[in-house]
């Protein structure tokens, strides 16, 4: 089949089975016909590109990937296509299947393994995409507390989801994402527990974490991780984005401010030289992956065509 045919049926099947569009809509998405539409997801049928996911890249995406595994060194790359759509969840989702699908044949391929969880808006979609499995002896477990008052949004989530649909130990790190000052820091590091669940989360083969974005609200803002004082800082500061619990510059340094190192959880330098697969979701997330990837920790990387595209536009 010639590739723009297939980058067409890919298209129609990501928009048909992940972004929730009727065949109406996709045909006006694509700008043919609602028959065509129709024969294109059946085509991406036929091709085996619809399995429990939807695989296949298009053209564009797939330069993309080429350039950011090229450009950082980075062991593999997925840009997801963009939906165009205008809420921001449509891309949520879309990473999150990509990011499921990666995780479900990582998960299948990986045996008696440690592997260490993050949070956010982008971890919890991967985790609704992420189909049961029977895991071979993996243990999961928080990199960074996740305590918030607004239960509702309570990160704890991330763990337990995916300890449930694994089948899976998890452990949960029962300390807040960061301190309110040095002293509570250091009296919570002085609890026997919290230093015995940070050591065991050092020791984790893989890494699987989010990077949140000044551009676009990060998920430890919005659900009250942080303190309101301690966002509005970075961002006088010129912060673009939170990476392992460090609001980081578009160079990739670490803001200098005694707030910054209120963090209560693993830094980059704790997963440097493992496995560290970072997953973005968001469609302002480029120039936060930019400052994460400058950090050198990151090894695999799955993020939305948008945020892939400023990212490039920006290095």
């Amino acid at each position: 089949m010639p590739n723009q045919q297939l980058n067409l049926a890919t298209k129609a099947a990501w928009l048909s089975y992940i972004g929730g569009y009727t065949q109406s809509q996709v045909a006006k998405r694509l700008n043919v016909s609602t028959a065509k539409a129709n024969r294109l997801i059946s085509l991406a049928h036929a091709n085996n590109l619809v399995k429990i996911f939807v695989e296949g890249d298009t053209i564009e995406c797939v330069a993309l990937e080429e350039k950011i595994i090229q450009k950082y060194h980075l062991n593999s790359c997925t840009v997801v296509p963009d939906f165009d759509a205008g809420d921001e969840q449509s891309d949520f989702n879309a990473v999150g299947s990509a990011g499921a699908n990666y995780l479900h044949q990582l998960f299948k391929q990986s045996k008696d393994k440690i592997i260490g969880i993050g949070k956010g808006r982008t971890l919890s979609s991967v985790i609704e995409h992420l189909p049961k499995i029977k895991a071979n002896n993996l243990q999961f477990v928080s990199v960074s507390g996740g305590l918030t008052r607004k239960f509702s949004t309570n990160p704890f989530d991330v763990i337990h989801k995916i300890a449930e649909r694994t089948s899976s130990e998890a452990y949960f790190l029962p300390v807040p994402y960061m301190a309110k000052d040095v002293q509570e820091k250091e009296m919570l590091l002085s609890q026997q527990s919290v230093v015995q669940m940070l050591n065991f989360a050092k020791t984790a083969d893989i890494f699987i974490v989010g990077i949140g974005s000044i551009q676009s609200n990060a998920h430890v803002h919005e659900t009250g991780l942080i303190e309101e004082s301690t966002w509005q800082m970075m961002i006088k500061k010129k912060a673009v984005g939170d990476f392992m619990g460090e609001f980081l510059d578009k160079n990739g340094n670490k803001i200098n401010d005694q707030a910054n190192d209120l963090s209560l959880g693993l830094s980059n330098q704790d997963i440097k030289g493992k496995k560290v697969i970072a997953i973005v979701g968001g469609k302002r997330k480029g120039i936060a992956t930019l400052a994460a990837l400058k950090t050198n920790t990151i090894t695999d990387l799955i993020i939305g065509e948008q945020s892939a595209q400023q990212l490039i536009e920006n290095t």
